[in-house]
């Protein structure tokens, strides 16, 4: 008999193989990961698939390290992880409760980019930063997908990747945090933290900004764009390799969706069909949900 471990139940055996109570333990939302609150202890507890356990050690790794350094990552708690159960890996994060306010603005990214780019190198080793790395696999067990989606995403991709090859990066190579974009700031009273560090990588310091200027696909302003560049102190919007960035940008957010519609969500695959249809027709004007 196959028993199937759910994220929730992971967390739960994660929680008690770390020490920590799990009767708290409430639903915080779930997309490419799955999050939960552990409120009697005041921990964000996060369950991955297990696959990606070499990064999430590595995010652990970074994250104290840059605390420790002054710089206001998002804390990993103080137990034993990541602690992998069956398909999946699970973290546990400090939590920070947002205000009612809405999210960080764009300009705060900035500033934390600019802080963040300024750092020495961490003693320790990160990967290289590779481009829609796991869009492939995705693309070819995906059960949603129809034929003609999967061939033009993967024509899509392969045109993508061959620009990038030939890209020059002004900005230079160095750690990145490769997936910030303002989603991923919290607050902290007064002051914002960056998180999310799954996929940092070394790599060309422009993929840490060009996601924000991608976002002008879920509304975005140019006013916000112009705020977040002068806090980072550069305009990725005069450097031509800038569109090239967002295209990638574009494909490697599909990624949950697909993975999600393969499950029966029914609202991922409808956000997923809106989002190939508009990049088939080239439609840059088309408005975007974020979840």
């Amino acid at each position: 008999m196959t028993t199937t471990v759910s994220p929730e139940s992971a967390a739960r055996i994660a929680c008690r193989a770390s020490g920590l109570p799990d009767k708290s333990l409430t639903p915080l939302h779930h997309h490419a990961t799955s999050v939960f609150l552990l409120d009697a202890e005041d921990v964000v507890v996060r369950v991955s698939p297990a696959a990606q356990h070499g990064r999430l050690e590595t995010s652990v790794l970074l994250t104290r390290w840059l605390v420790a350094n002054g710089f206001p990552a998002t804390e990993p708690a103080d137990v034993r992880q990541p602690v992998v159960c069956g398909p999946y890996a699970v973290t546990f994060w400090r939590h920070y409760p947002q205000t009612a306010s809405g999210a960080p603005a764009a300009h705060h990214l900035g500033s934390l980019l600019r802080s963040l780019h300024d750092l020495p190198v961490p003693p320790f080793e990160l990967p290289e930063f590779q481009p829609l790395s796991s869009l492939k696999l995705t693309l070819g067990f995906s059960t949603y997908l129809t034929v003609s989606q999967r061939e033009w995403l993967s024509a899509r991709q392969a045109l993508l990747l061959e620009a990038y090859r030939g890209l020059d990066f002004p900005l230079g190579y160095g750690h990145i945090h490769a997936d910030a974009y303002p989603g991923n700031t919290l607050w902290d009273a007064p002051s914002v933290r960056l998180g999310d560090w799954d996929e940092a990588a070394i790599g060309p310091r422009e993929i840490d900004l060009a996601n924000t200027f991608q976002g002008v696909r879920f509304g975005r302003s140019a006013r916000e764009l112009d705020d977040f560049s002068l806090r980072y102190g550069y305009d990725i919007r005069n450097w031509s390799g800038l569109p090239v960035l967002c295209g990638i940008r574009d494909l490697h957010t599909l990624g949950s969706f697909i993975r999600r519609a393969d499950h029966g969500d029914e609202a991922a695959a409808e956000q997923l069909n809106h989002r190939i249809a508009t990049l088939m027709n080239e439609d840059s004007q088309a408005r975007w949900n974020a979840a």
